[in-house]
């Protein structure tokens, strides 16, 4: 019996020649930064990778001052407003262990039990962040002129930038002001050392990480944070100006929060100070060709970051400032009293 199956040329009409079938055409990797093909394996290793070189970072940057680096020493590593022992056993693919890694992990797909239980977590996990909030304020509630300093952990005590975050934070304390850094080494240390050599007052936010970082000597006030979110509420609410020193993911994040609340209209009179032009003259450049060049900006955000290389002119921009804060708040008083 023959087949009813017709070949493409038997359906064709006639005349009409049978057009080749479309070719499907074959999806292309998105690539990294660096011009590798993405995918899942290497971004997995990038990703362990890049936790080992903030790792190193740190280390590099206590070892630098002379000190063993909290990370490798024997005792357990504690973290978190009220100290909690945090677990440091093997951590590839394993559950999440810091407390920001278990607020954004999800419950497990599929498991009705798990979901259940991530919600009454999450439950308790809210109250715990309001508990965080409150030993922040409360800590740090007398501080009235705060400046947060930020920069690279693994700045050496010989490096220039280092001699020169020292300057401005001893200039700052010494006008009265408190210094306020992640707590840890590099630029940080050296900010929390001007403040202790110019009198002021040396604060400390420390962040729970997968290692333990470790506060330098010179903080004075220290406040542990689980939470990344709680931290950087902090940073803001106790500070009228941020400098930012050198640095890299944690430092870019620090400036562009600072740049989106001022955008915004969150904070005003809120000076942002680049310190070492050469290096931020690149991002400078990317931000006024590309961003503001393809109108995502406007061209009067570039002028809410201020570029400096002289301690003195960094401190005088923030003491001028902090002024211009105090006469604008005493004339919107008098005008609601009138």
């Amino acid at each position: 019996m023959a087949s009813r199956k017709k070949t493409s040329a038997q359906r064709a009409p006639a005349g009409k020649p049978v057009a080749a079938p479309a070719k499907v055409k074959r999806a292309k990797a998105p690539r990294t930064a660096s011009g590798k093909k993405a995918n899942p394996a290497l971004l997995a290793a990038a990703e362990q990778e890049a936790q080992r070189g903030n790792r190193e970072r740190t280390e590099e940057g206590h070892l630098a001052a002379g000190r063993v680096p909290p990370s490798q020493g024997v005792e357990k590593r504690v973290s978190g407003a009220t100290q909690r022992v945090i677990d440091d056993a093997i951590r590839d693919w394993r559950p999440p262990v810091t407390e920001d890694e278990k607020l954004l992990s999800g419950p497990n797909a599929g498991d009705r039990r798990a979901t259940d239980d991530f919600t009454r977590t999450d439950t308790w996990r809210a109250m715990r962040i309001m508990s965080e909030v409150i030993e922040g304020f409360d800590t740090l509630a007398s501080v009235e002129k705060g400046v947060s300093v930020f920069g690279s952990a693994r700045t050496h005590p010989n490096d220039p930038q280092y001699e020169q975050a020292t300057e401005v934070s001893r200039l700052l304390a010494e006008a009265g002001f408190s210094i306020i850094t992640g707590a840890g080494p590099g630029i940080m240390e050296a900010a929390n050392k001007g403040a202790r050599l110019g009198g002021g007052r040396s604060i400390g936010c420390n962040i729970e990480l997968p290692f333990e970082q470790g506060a330098n000597p010179y903080v004075d006030t220290l406040v542990n944070f689980r939470y990344f979110f709680v931290r950087k509420t902090m940073f803001i609410k106790y500070s009228v100006a941020f400098i930012i020193f050198p640095g890299g993911f944690g430092t870019l994040d620090e400036l562009f929060e600072a740049l989106t609340l001022i955008q915004t209209g969150k904070i005003y009179q809120f000076p942002v100070i680049l310190f070492g032009r050469h290096y931020w003259a690149g991002l400078v450049r990317w931000l006024q060709t590309r961003v503001l060049g393809e109108r995502k900006i406007s061209a009067s955000d570039l002028d809410l970051m201020l570029l400096t290389d002289d301690p003195a002119e960094a401190a005088h921009a923030v003491i001028s400032s902090f002024n211009e804060q105090n006469r604008t708040a005493s004339e919107r008083a008098e005008k609601s009293h009138g």
